[in-house]
């Protein structure tokens, strides 16, 4: 059975106004969803636009790096979570190089929507912001 690929279209309720292959449309909806977590930081770590709290990271945007075809976030992910989440959805989560054998999962930007990044990104931040800001989400 052949797969179709849906059309992107402006209407579509996850992306904004660039089709999804973009990688500035997609680094948009991170930033968002990111600069609503209080006391969150957005610097360039390693050539790409890296979101911390307290000084940690809690998610990377990945613009194809190094050539992988992957325009994806990286975020840790509670224990047991990740080899979970790539066996059943491989379509949308990943390994990604370096913090994967940290837990880490690469999240396609192109297959999830706003409401389940936006979960996912507020559980990287749970886990890697201090104790003390947790109630101030």
């Amino acid at each position: 059975m052949k797969r179709v690929k849906k059309k992107w279209s402006p209407k579509t309720p996850s992306m904004g106004k660039e089709p999804p292959e973009s990688g500035e449309g997609h680094l948009r909806r991170v930033r968002r969803l990111c600069a609503a977590l209080p006391q969150t930081e957005e610097r360039l770590s390693h050539g790409e636009p890296t979101f911390f709290v307290g000084g940690r990271v809690y998610a990377m945007f990945a613009n194809n790096h190094h050539a992988d075809g992957h325009i994806a976030v990286w975020i840790p992910v509670p224990p047991g979570l990740q080899a979970t989440l790539l066996k059943t959805e491989p379509h949308k989560f990943f390994m990604p190089p370096y913090v994967g054998v940290r837990g880490w999962v690469g999240v396609e930007l192109g297959a999830i929507s706003d409401e389940e990044l936006g979960a996912h990104i507020l559980e990287a931040w749970r886990l890697i912001a201090p104790k003390k800001l947790h109630g101030l989400r």
